[in-house]
């Protein structure tokens, strides 16, 4: 039988072999913005492990975090891990991540916002607070006023996703977009890369929730994966639609 140290370097290989070919700009568009805008109102932000739980590791963060506008838009990912991991051995693949976007591919942090397991925890991602925007570094030419989160696995067709996954990512998706986001519309984005499937400057109408692959030559978050999005959407709405400060009239407020 394998020990655990073996097993685990089995699962955490494909994480080094995916950040190579599927990932965002190394030099993400950075604002300047001192503080970032509140998160939105009258959602409960859910259980999120903190990059201190997961012992992230600071040493390796090359420059503290900046932020942009509120998420107007959410693109899912997948990791690249095999599907059937030990969740207790999460925080290390999380590590893995981080060491691979830093060390291999040269950014300033991990470049996901949020990690989600396939026991639908919530982790903290690229730090900076999470009930604030940071920019992150996970859609090449689309980080600006958008948020990244990554399931952990590799969701390609056929793959099962995890209904604790799927759970979380609906909570995640309807606490962290802005007011006013409509999770079931489209949103228009200015892509900031020609590296994207957009060039520098074309505005790209996306879904508000979207998949790495919409904007960024990838298959992923898997095919499996990307076809459960329109159910994403649909629940995200629905848990939206039901908590107070989200009516029609609260949408149409302007967003401080």
């Amino acid at each position: 039988m394998w020990s655990r140290r073996l097993v685990l370097g089995v699962l955490v290989l494909p994480l080094a072999l995916l950040v190579f070919g599927d990932g965002p700009a190394v030099h993400a568009p950075r604002t300047e913005l001192a503080t970032g805008p509140r998160p939105p109102r009258g959602l409960p932000q859910p259980a999120v492990v903190s990059r201190r739980e997961w012992h992230a590791d600071e040493e390796l963060v090359k420059e503290g975090p900046h932020y942009t506008g509120a998420a107007k838009a959410l693109f899912v990912h997948h990791t690249g891990n095999p599907n059937h991991y030990d969740c207790a051995d999460t925080p290390e693949l999380i590590r893995a991540v981080q060491s691979g976007h830093i060390e291999q591919d040269g950014w300033d942090d991990i470049g996901y916002n949020f990690l989600v397991d396939r026991c639908g925890t919530i982790y903290e991602g690229r730090g900076g607070g999470v009930a604030r925007a940071v920019l992150g570094a996970h859609t090449k030419g689309f980080n600006t006023d958008t948020v990244g989160v990554a399931a952990i696995g590799n969701f390609g067709e056929g793959a099962e996703v995890p209904k604790p996954m799927m759970d979380a990512l609906v909570r995640l998706a309807a606490w962290k977009l802005r007011p006013g986001a409509d999770p079931l519309g489209t949103v228009e984005l200015v892509s900031t890369n020609d590296e994207s499937r957009f060039d520098e400057g074309q505005v790209a109408r996306l879904h508000v929730i979207s998949g790495h692959r919409d904007s960024y030559e990838t298959r992923c978050p898997g095919e499996a994966l990307y076809g459960l999005l329109p159910q994403l959407r649909e629940r995200t709405a629905k848990l939206r639609a039901s908590v107070p400060g989200h009516s029609e009239a609260a949408r149409l407020r302007p967003y401080f």
